[in-house]
């Protein structure tokens, strides 16, 4: 079984999200498996966090953290940008 590095688009729910505590929460749920998170520009002072996570190629593992993002506060929708092995 391999490695893989999943992308994830975080978007807000809109402008007034704290970012900070949002990456706190982010953080809390993926543990040890988060390689990189960063707030990206969006549009008009709308900011989404970009977040890379290393995890094994088992079979549902990237859906259910998507899921787990998405059921944080706050967060409106999570998009998986990209995925490769490594």
């Amino acid at each position: 079984m391999g490695k893989v590095a999943v992308t994830y688009r975080i978007m807000p729910e809109g402008t007034e999200v704290d970012l900070i505590q949002l990456e706190k929460a982010v953080r809390e749920v993926l543990g040890a498996k988060l390689a990189k998170l960063e707030q990206k520009d969006v549009a008009y002072g709308l900011k989404s966090l970009m977040a890379i996570v290393v995890m094994d190629d088992a079979s549902g593992a990237s859906e259910a953290v998507e899921s787990s993002l998405g059921s944080l506060p706050g967060v409106s929708t999570v998009e998986t940008q990209d995925m490769s092995l490594i």
